[in-house]
């Protein structure tokens, strides 16, 4: 059999999923227009190719996710994490394992987060919205980069508590802690969107990638669960986003009103 061949019903199966998936959208969109606002859709047939796009667009995702994405990262935090690749050929994990022998572990869950966030649809979207609401005072790459930074760190962190077996609660106390203060002194203007950026980053790019890097790390770790210790990697990439964000926003303020006072006093 053919690549093509197989991949035919597989395609048809993951369309029929995808249009079973999105008809309670398209139902409740007209059933609103229709029904509530009792006005009829302007550009009808543009939105019809619209719809159109969409399902086959998600379904070769999807597609892809499952062929590329899901397979690739099992495979790259298995290998990471298997004890040849730590400790040589032929070397044995020791029953107390320290946290620097995974520094490479953490250095793929940063690029890996940062990369996968950067790429993330729904990210783009929501950036591009906020720099046209915001005229232009948020930036579409800076914020990328600020919740890509966020992802990068978060996952990092997430995966050394993981190694060291530490409870995540305490992780993510202290991160509503910090977000909460940063709440006060930021722009005002950035805190919904700071909130928003947590939620905009678990997505269907990172999740499959976080999710694999997770539990391959907790089953070759000595003495750790996956199912306790393998999930919580999702937790870290929404939390450490906000602070990012805002964190990035307090600098951008602090250089324009240096900036403005810099201005000032040349001009007097």
């Amino acid at each position: 059999m053919t690549l093509l061949q197989s991949l035919v019903p597989t395609f048809i199966d993951t369309f029929l999923s995808t249009v079973r998936d999105v008809f309670p959208i398209v139902c409740i969109l007209f059933g609103f227009q229709f029904a509530v606002l009792r006005q009829p859709i302007a550009n009808l047939k543009r939105i019809v190719f619209g719809f159109a796009y969409v399902l086959f667009g998600l379904t070769l995702f999807l597609m892809g996710l499952e062929m590329a994405l899901f397979p690739l990262g099992e495979s790259m935090a298995i290998q990471l994490t298997a004890p040849e690749f730590l400790f040589g050929e032929g070397g044995i994990m020791p029953a107390r394992v320290q946290w620097q022998h995974y520094y490479w572990v953490y250095i793929f869950a940063a690029a890996i987060g940062f990369s996968t966030t950067v790429a993330e649809p729904s990210l783009i979207a929501v950036a591009i919205k906020a720099a046209q609401v915001s005229g232009g005072a948020i930036s579409v790459n800076g914020l990328r980069f600020s919740v890509a930074l966020g992802v990068s760190i978060g996952i990092s962190l997430g995966c050394y508590r993981i190694v060291e077996g530490d409870p995540i609660h305490y992780y993510i106390i202290a991160g509503y802690v910090l977000v909460v203060i940063q709440t006060f002194y930021a722009p005002k203007f950035i805190v919904p969107l700071a909130y928003d950026s947590g939620g905009v980053t678990t997505s269907t790019v990172t999740v499959p990638l976080v999710t694999a890097l997770g539990l391959g790390l907790a089953s070759t770790v000595p003495g750790r669960n996956p199912m306790i210790d393998g999930f919580g990697l999702i937790a870290f990439a929404s939390l450490f986003p906000m602070i990012t964000v805002m964190g990035y926003a307090q600098i951008t303020d602090w250089v324009a009103r240096r900036q403005r006072v810099s201005n000032e006093t040349r001009e007097s």
